[in-house]
């Protein structure tokens, strides 16, 4: 219902508000069964990804058919317990997120090098 008066009106979102939803801090046993379960309450989901190898575990992207739907399920669920765990509900903003990735893939390029090269994390060689 809150969904309703929210479109009528004539209101402005926030510029971060998103139809992709970044959720952290879910139980790493979750099913997609069950997260079409607790957010699709809010609305109409288009897809659900959940995170399976070691580094995504405990998190999902959920899509949302409608930007109304998502910001309900942010207002909602963020700080939400399920299995005695408090969801984290975000809205996706790629920038940040590839500036995450970025950092790790210049952090692994860098060990490379020093490997290569024989350089101590120290940055000086002492074999010259």
């Amino acid at each position: 219902m809150a969904t309703i008066s929210l479109r009528k009106g004539n209101t402005r979102l926030p510029p971060e508000v998103n139809r992709v939803l970044y959720v952290r801090n879910l139980p790493f046993n979750i099913t997609s069964e069950e997260m079409y379960d607790i957010f699709g309450k809010y609305g109409a989901i288009r897809q659900i990804r959940v995170g399976t190898n070691k580094d995504t575990r405990g998190t999902a992207f959920v899509v949302y058919e409608d930007i109304y739907d998502a910001k309900t399920a942010v207002d909602h669920l963020s700080g939400f317990n399920v299995a005695n765990r408090y969801l984290i509900v975000l809205y996706y903003q790629p920038a940040k997120m590839s500036k995450k990735f970025d950092q790790k893939k210049k952090e692994e390029e860098i060990t490379r090098l020093q490997e290569k090269y024989g350089v101590g994390a120290g940055g000086s060689s002492k074999d010259k």
